[in-house]
């Protein structure tokens, strides 16, 4: 993941497996939260090592910019990932950027959340919704 600094503005890669290590800036040395705001996922390669790797649970939310429900749900995720803090990666997939993570789980609405522990899908649903009822229905 690249996660930026909230302190310097520096670029920091974290590889999956050390999100909850508490990780630091490699320029300023502040510590990274990367699991307090929805992660936007940018290539497949990325998702797989995220959804494969994370120590955490991994929500997915499959989206699309132009898709109004989506953008209602924006901020219900941001509140879900500060709620779940260090428990849960909340990440989003843009499904016009990268329509083969889409395909390979048979995305067939938008939004659609899928919880992944360990690689494996654990939980799903689709539809706009309140952060706790995203909860709730895919068993965080």
């Amino acid at each position: 993941m690249i996660v930026k600094c909230s302190s310097c503005g520096a670029q920091n890669r974290i590889p999956a497996e050390r999100l909850v290590d508490g990780p630091h800036c490699g320029n300023c040395k502040a510590v990274l939260s990367p699991t307090m705001e929805p992660y936007a996922v940018a290539s497949l390669t990325e998702f797989k090592e995220l959804v494969d790797k994370s120590p955490v649970p991994v929500l997915v939310d499959f989206w699309a910019p132009w898709c109004g429900p989506c953008r209602t749900v924006a901020p219900e995720l941001v509140k879900l990932a500060r709620h779940q803090k260090g428990a849960v990666l909340v990440a989003k997939v843009n499904t016009e950027e990268l329509p083969q993570v889409a395909n390979r789980f048979s995305i067939q609405s938008i939004p659609t959340f899928i919880l992944f522990r360990q690689g494996r899908e654990i939980g799903r649903a689709s539809g706009a919704m309140p952060a706790y009822q995203i909860e709730h229905t895919v068993g965080l």
